[in-house]
């Protein structure tokens, strides 16, 4: 019986799916079982998935019509409920890889923390191995919400992490959105207030210039504001208001992100009419910031005085004035 299953989803991967196979099987732990999922690539991605399968028992491929990423995603989870043992998940990407300690080291941080979710460091690399310092290798461990807060971008990766299986008993990837992480790793990690986290860059996150986090702007771009919908809803039913407020800064800074991309990109008329989109989603999170008290005058000015130009001249000309009579009044 596999303790870990590793899910890997992948498309027109061939060029890198050898490196990331022997990566899986190069690490130091290898009591686990691979299932491949591969979405109707082009390439030679499902001959390369099935020669590996062939030379390894461990090793699992699925071949399916092309269907997105998260389609693939879930079609992985699936396979690992239905046909694995194993009481531990971990998403690794096609082009990826890691170093040879990571899944035992991973997994002794949750038995010796006892937590269901630990999180490991990664590296942003062109083909580079990260450098791992030995002092951050120790696994320490965190409040999910705080990890969550301080280490956002961390915290909703898919990969990276190692998860309980009984996390995504009832989760899944969303399959109508392009920021499927943003819509479960949140729940996944509020519902457990204990995880582990082992600083050390132990995976290795490719750029891929030609993958999907590096394509070109278009207005897809947007469909960010939905997770952060759904996290704003979330949260505010349970009564979390500092993660409330957390979410409006972020979606704020979201919309002024995809607005300043927006302006840069090609000036076709979708192009036009997503930055008359953005223009009016900003002034409405400003509103709602405003309304929550979550806005800081000082910290946001430029961007009022950007959105709200008459409001916000008048609201200075109007403190300026208060301010000129309370130093006449003490005078």
């Amino acid at each position: 019986m596999a303790q870990i299953t590793i899910m890997m989803a992948a498309y027109n991967a061939g060029k890198y799916l050898r490196r990331a196979l022997d990566s899986v099987r190069s690490q130091t732990f290898q009591d686990f079982d691979l299932i491949i999922t591969d979405d109707g690539s082009r390439d030679d991605t499902l001959e390369i998935a099935r020669e590996y399968a062939a030379m390894d028992s461990r090793i699992h491929v699925v071949h399916q019509e092309n269907a997105g990423v998260c389609i693939t995603r879930n079609n992985c989870l699936d396979w690992a409920y239905a046909h694995s043992d194993s009481q531990w998940v971990i998403f690794w990407d096609s082009d990826d890889w890691a170093h040879p300690e990571m899944l035992q080291r991973m997994l002794d941080a949750a038995l010796e923390k006892d937590v269901k979710i630990v999180a490991c460091g990664y590296a942003e690399t062109t083909g580079e191995d990260p450098v791992i310092a030995p002092e951050t290798l120790e696994p320490v461990v965190w409040d999910t919400m705080d990890f969550y807060r301080k280490h956002y971008v961390n915290a909703i990766m898919t990969c990276c992490k190692l998860y309980h299986k009984s996390c995504y008993q009832d989760i899944r990837h969303p399959t109508d959105n392009y920021f499927d992480d943003e819509f479960v790793s949140y729940r996944m990690l509020y519902a457990e207030k204990r995880m582990a986290v082992i600083p050390a860059q132990l995976y290795s996150y490719f750029i891929n210039d030609t993958g999907l986090t590096k394509r070109k702007w278009t207005p897809k771009m947007l469909d960010a504001w939905v997770a952060y919908e759904e996290q704003i809803r979330f949260f505010t039913e349970k009564g979390e208001q500092e993660l409330v407020n957390f979410h409006y800064r972020g979606y704020l800074e979201n919309a002024l992100t995809n607005y300043q991309a927006a302006q840069d990109a090609d000036n076709t008329e979708e192009n036009q009419q997503a930055r008359r989109r953005i223009r009016k989603k900003i002034r409405e999170v400003l509103h709602r910031m405003h309304e929550r008290k979550a806005l800081s005058y000082q910290f946001d000015m430029d961007v009022l005085l950007e959105f709200y130009p008459v409001r916000m001249r008048l609201y200075r000309l109007t403190r300026e004035l208060r301010e000129g009579f309370g130093r006449k009044k003490n005078a």
